[in-house]
């Protein structure tokens, strides 16, 4: 088969997913950065909160895109989702270079029809709002972040 077809994540799904994560925070009394990525790591939206802090917009980033990339949520994980101590984290991330690899919280794939379309990033928070505002924006258009 020389094409296929395939789904993409739409302006109007990317803004959904982004009032959805800063709804939440607001909710939380947090403010973070929220970024989303398409399916080929680049960036549809981006959101830093009043009061939130400046390097969040690079770890929001890196998050998304690294979501995206693996088709998991981001962690402490390597590429066939093996555990990594900080020495492997570490290497892993300068090896795949600047924002595209985080073992932190907070990122999650858009996962629609078995196809990831794109991926979320939250941060700002602890690492475990950070992923669950992810997961919640995620599941806001009916996506899968798994």
């Amino acid at each position: 088969m020389d094409f296929a077809d395939s789904k993409r994540l739409t302006a109007a799904g990317a803004r959904k997913m982004m009032a959805t994560a800063i709804a939440r925070a607001q909710e939380a009394g947090i403010a973070v950065t929220v970024a989303i990525a398409d399916a080929g790591g680049h960036l549809l939206l981006l959101e830093r909160m009043e009061g939130g802090r400046f390097h969040t917009v690079h770890s929001a980033t890196t998050k998304a895109v690294c979501a995206a990339s693996n088709k998991r949520a981001t962690g402490a994980k390597g590429a066939q989702g093996q555990s990594l101590d900080a020495a492997h984290a570490l290497g892993l991330a300068l090896a795949a270079g600047p924002e595209r690899w985080t073992a932190m919280e907070g990122g999650c794939p858009v996962i629609v029809g078995g196809e990831c379309i794109g991926g979320v990033g939250v941060a700002g928070g602890s690492w475990e709002l950070d992923e669950r505002l992810a997961r919640e924006a995620v599941e806001s258009i009916g996506a899968s972040a798994q």
